[in-house]
């Protein structure tokens, strides 16, 4: 009786509670060696490559491109070859799985039979798997661009070309070895030479003449609130006629959508606002970088809202070090990058390492470290719009500034009034660590540093 092994989805990262498929490097039928790369894999924090924990034939895939799987079930079910390299017995790579979670909503046809929870037969126990840096032996794999269909590219950057809607295959590779780089992708999409689904430019001209004789297709009705008969039209509730349909959240939108829930559950928030006045600001000066460097002061001044809280135990951990988590706002939503040691940073630094954050996030290349242990947050909406907010604060953090979009207002001054430049800001903080006090001074210190000319 052949050996076989049911693999179930490792945790991809801290207590994730599932993850979306983005590409499979192999189907039902291959085989593949052990450590090679298995499928690659969307979590809330980035597109990591899961490797193959065995060597052998590939029996069953848990679902196709864009399904949801739940931690801790079935990925894969394999026919373990004993002539192929294996892993010792033993031999833990250090994740493990954790406890059963919920199945997801809508899951796909192919996922519809869970792995049992323990080996029966001669079915092998799933012993972990490290994904992104794989401990192998005394060796480390961290993640790397992978040929997949004769494409050599990296996990993040098939994620953004299938989002793009981008074929790989007829985009011109610029990286190192051939490999497609995400402004590759980005430069295909701009110019729409690798659509999916397009046929290439020599098999589309000999058709354009049958195309052109092709009736063109009916306009769709135009939408009227009136009925045939002139009366007002009543609209069917969603239940009844809808034209839209649900879309299930996945990837960065989906963890956002819990860890909101989850703060405005166990959070009590309050918020403070007010106007820095920066009229005094000499010519050069960076709003980020001005706004990172007031909320260190103000952290070094009130060092109660630079902390965590643990609502369970009621403990209070403050911090030494000022770890900033910046709001960057994306397609596929919010991500908050950590700013580490702004205490120890000067405004170049800043800046230089804000830009690094964003153009990591923006290809998705962001390690999951960088998302995760900051000490305060910062939310710069009024680059945008708006003028005051009430920021959440996501726990163990117990506070979080909002920086509105800057106006000129009349302001009091010896002798009359002059208009003067002001910035809102909002400040947020968890009531259960923080007093209204100490956040006030929290906040008056930033306005303070910020109506400093320099």
């Amino acid at each position: 009786m052949s050996d076989t092994k049911t693999f179930l989805l490792p945790d991809l990262g801290e207590g994730l509670p599932d993850a979306t498929i983005v590409e499979w490097a192999v189907k039902v039928g291959d085989t593949i060696r052990l450590d090679d790369t298995l499928v690659s894999m969307e979590t809330a924090k980035a597109v990591v490559e899961v490797p193959s924990p065995v060597s052998g034939k590939v029996l069953k895939l848990a679902g196709g491109a864009g399904d949801v799987i739940v931690t801790g079930t079935m990925l894969a079910e394999f026919e373990i070859d004993p002539n192929m390299p294996q892993r010792a017995d033993g031999q833990d790579t250090g994740h493990h799985h954790g406890g059963g979670h919920a199945a997801p909503a809508a899951p796909a046809p192919a996922k519809s039979e869970e792995a049992p929870a323990k080996a029966e037969g001669g079915e092998r126990a799933d012993s972990g798997t490290v994904v992104g840096a794989m401990q192998s032996s005394d060796a480390v794999r961290s993640e790397q661009a992978v040929a997949v269909g004769g494409v050599k590219a990296m996990p993040a950057v098939r994620a953004l070309a299938r989002k793009l809607g981008v074929d790989l295959s007829r985009v011109r590779a610029t990286g190192a070895d051939g490999t497609v780089s995400s402004d590759d992708v980005k430069r295909a999409a701009a110019d729409g030479s690798a659509k999916v689904g397009s046929a290439p430019a020599a098999a589309v001209a000999p058709r354009a003449a049958a195309v052109a004789e092709a009736p063109a297709p009916a306009a769709a009705p135009a939408r009227s609130t009136l009925s045939q008969s002139g009366r007002p039209m009543r609209t069917q509730p969603p239940g009844v006629a809808a034209t839209g349909q649900p879309e299930q959240l996945k990837g960065v939108r989906r963890n956002m959508a819990r860890v909101m829930a989850d703060a405005h559950s166990k959070v009590v928030p309050t918020t403070l606002a007010d106007d820095a006045d920066i009229h005094a600001w000499l010519p050069g000066n960076d709003i980020t970088g001005r706004l990172v460097r007031a909320i260190v002061v103000a952290c070094k001044t009130v060092p109660a809202l630079n902390a965590w809280f643990d609502g369970d135990k009621l403990t209070r951990t403050l911090h030494p070090q000022v770890d900033i988590g910046i709001a960057v706002d994306t397609d596929d939503g919010l991500f908050v990058p950590a700013l580490r040691n702004a205490d120890v940073l000067d405004a170049r630094g800043v800046r230089e390492a804000i830009n690094r954050l964003r153009v990591q996030v923006e290809d998705r290349s962001i390690p999951a470290s960088e998302l995760t242990g900051y000490t305060i947050s910062l939310s710069n909406f009024g680059m945008f719009a708006g003028r005051y907010a009430t920021p959440v604060v996501v726990p163990p953090t117990v506070a979080i500034v909002a920086a509105g979009k800057g106006r000129h207002q009349m302001t009091p001054v010896m002798g009359g009034f002059e208009s003067h430049k002001v910035i809102p800001l909002s400040l947020t903080f968890d009531h259960r660590a923080c007093t209204g006090g100490e956040a006030a001074r929290f906040l008056k210190a930033m306005i303070d540093d910020l109506a400093r000319a320099s």
